[in-house]
């Protein structure tokens, strides 16, 4: 009889699609949405406010992958203990998962300081007018960088996600052996 863990599994996904949906989309759709604001101001206002509006919901998600991610371990210690390769995908996903943190926690903190300086504008949500100053424009340059590279290492995860769920499977023969 196989164990379910279909409540923390249900939250360490749907915790990290959100995570990566999210972050894509506001990579993608809100930042791109925004340089179309006439007014350059506007352009770094609205992206501000779109990311403000989105930090609660992308906090639960995370939260939710994170205790998902915690229940999933406690529920598979038994097949993490005898298959070394579900060891290295949770100890790679573990150490990903602190990289997604880290970038997403300065990707916010970036993101404070372009809203601070929205008054100078900008030629879109991170890229950097001419005008702007020195501090408006590294900020830009690297929230643009953090915001692409969140999905990429949310997505990456995701595939991990699957590659593990391919780990469960009964290895062929193994129930006959028995």
């Amino acid at each position: 009889m196989s164990e379910r863990n279909t409540v923390v599994r249900s939250m360490h996904d749907l915790g990290l699609a959100a995570w990566f949906g999210g972050s894509l989309m506001g990579a993608v759709g809100l930042n791109g949405a925004a340089a179309k604001a006439v007014d350059p101001r506007e352009r770094l206002s609205l992206s501000s406010a779109g990311w403000g509006r989105w930090a609660p919901v992308n906090a639960l998600a995370i939260g939710a992958h994170v205790v998902g991610s915690l229940g999933l371990i406690a529920g598979n210690e038994a097949r993490l203990m005898k298959q070394p390769e579900a060891q290295r995908n949770t100890a790679t996903k573990a150490a990903l998962t602190g990289v997604a943190l880290l970038l997403t926690a300065y990707s916010g903190m970036l993101g404070a300081k372009v809203a601070k300086r929205a008054d100078e504008g900008g030629a879109g949500a991170t890229e950097p007018s001419p005008r702007a100053s020195k501090k408006l424009k590294a900020a830009q340059r690297q929230l643009k960088a953090t915001q692409w590279a969140i999905p990429l290492v949310t997505g990456t995860l995701v595939v991990m996600g699957a590659q593990q769920g391919e780990q469960q499977r009964p290895v062929a023969g193994f129930l006959r052996r028995r």
